[in-house]
């Protein structure tokens, strides 16, 4: 929904799980960019260290900017995810983005991102096309398993996106409404996965921006081994699920 201005209304989707110590700072920096008409929807299950209640404090604080879905419990980041999109769409959002609360996205990009939307469906903030890259603190192993997760999910769904797994992203409005989301039911970072394969099932156009991907300022990592698992056994799974799919653009 545009200002009266004509700004284009974009919406940051931000699931939130013990993000207490980072979620403050992320939320000045992203309303220090240069953009207008820009808000944010915390997503936030339940977080025993208070994170939802400051949500609804920064909300106060930033004029209602920000908006916040408390849900009952840790339900997983591709529930978060899937119910934000609605809400925002539900809430007039022209672009919807997706992005990590701990620092681990870079938020000067946002701008950059928003500009490539107008000439594409969906983009991407990519560690793996040139120029974007990995936290060099980072062990061999962990770039190992992150680099070989994406040429595995590549390789089996046939994607000619670089990053299939990373989770920065700004969609457009009527990408998301075209996209069949009750059918998405990945509830781990296979989430991205899934949305990138229907998208480009359905002939959506990709950009890729280059990224530094950067180790969390704070709080603890999300990954497991349930969402390991889910990852190996459903990128199998969504070609049987989705060969009905045929693009219609």
């Amino acid at each position: 929904m545009k200002d009266r201005q004509g700004k284009m209304k974009t919406t940051i989707v931000i699931p939130t799980y013990n993000e207490y110590e980072n979620l403050p700072l992320l939320v000045e920096r992203i309303f220090a960019l240069p953009m207008d008409n820009l808000h944010l929807l915390i997503v936030d299950d339940n977080s025993p260290d208070g994170t939802g209640k400051l949500a609804d404090e920064l909300a106060v604080r930033y004029d209602n900017r920000i908006k916040c879905m408390h849900r009952s419990g840790k339900l997983g980041l591709g529930t978060a995810y899937n119910q934000g999109f609605r809400m925002a769409m539900a809430d007039g959002a022209d672009y919807i983005g997706q992005m990590d609360a701990d620092f681990s996205h870079p938020i000067d990009k946002i701008p950059v991102m928003a500009a490539a939307l107008k000439d594409c469906d969906v983009v991407i903030g990519s560690r793996y096309v040139k120029g974007g890259k990995l936290d060099e603190s980072w062990p061999f192993y962990r770039k190992w398993l992150s680099g070989f997760g994406n040429f595995y999910a590549r390789a089996i769904l046939g994607l000619s996106i670089r990053d299939v797994t990373g989770g920065f992203k700004l969609w457009k409005r009527e990408t998301l409404e075209a996209m069949p989301l009750d059918r998405i039911k990945a509830n781990g970072y296979m989430f991205q996965v899934e949305m990138n394969y229907v998208a480009a099932k359905l002939g959506f156009k990709f950009i890729e921006i280059p990224i530094y991907f950067r180790e969390r300022m704070a709080g603890t990592s999300k990954m497991n081994l349930a969402i390991s698992r889910e990852a190996a056994t459903r990128t199998w799974a969504l070609r049987r699920m989705y060969k009905d799919l045929k693009p219609f653009k």
